[in-house]
């Protein structure tokens, strides 16, 4: 008779999605993984004007928004940075949105400030929410720089923008919660 070797613990597989931080609510979870959809809509709408479609500008429209030369460098620096800060909410129900990950230099094992993150996430909730929610009126404004479908079009894209704000302020308002006995590094 052979003896087995027991089988090693099974490890996450690579497209796996992290555990959540003890004590994140499944709503907060659920509201982080939202944000960082909520840009792609519009991120791929600019990365499509940076690859020199009209994407539902006039053609005139296109050139005067400057995308042409340095405006696609522009419109791909704003998808991608919105993206990673859309990631960031991330943090507000992940472990390492309160202890800084071992593998980081100099900060590794750190506990994050959970004060500072809470003014920060909460004044970007605030600021998100004054820049998005003037997109709900995008159609009762006139774009003739665009094509009538073209101005449809974006509406629809950047509308999901609304609920960053808004959303953010509440993740923002259960990590204070969760953490709030917490409020300066260790």
């Amino acid at each position: 008779m052979t003896h087995r070797q027991p089988a090693p613990a099974p490890t996450p597989a690579a497209g796996a999605t992290p555990a959540p931080a003890a004590g994140a609510p499944r709503w907060a979870v659920r509201a982080a993984q939202a944000i960082t959809l909520l840009t792609l809509p519009s991120g791929i709408w600019r990365l499509l004007l940076a690859a020199g479609l009209l994407a539902g500008y006039t053609e005139a429209g296109y050139v005067a928004a400057g995308i042409p030369g340095w405006g696609r460098v522009y419109t791909v620096a704003v998808s991608v940075g919105s993206e990673l800060l859309a990631l960031l909410a991330l943090g507000l129900v992940r472990p390492w949105g309160e202890v800084v990950p071992r593998r980081m230099p100099w900060l590794g094992g750190r506990r994050v400030p959970v004060r500072a993150v809470t003014v920060v996430a909460a004044s970007a909730a605030a600021l998100l929410t004054a820049v998005w929610t003037p997109f709900a009126l995008w159609w009762m404004l006139p774009h003739p720089d665009m094509t009538p479908l073209g101005a449809t079009l974006v509406g629809f894209l950047y509308l999901p923008l609304i609920a960053w704000g808004p959303l953010l302020g509440a993740l923002t308002l259960a990590y204070h919660r969760r953490l709030r006995g917490r409020g300066g590094p260790a």
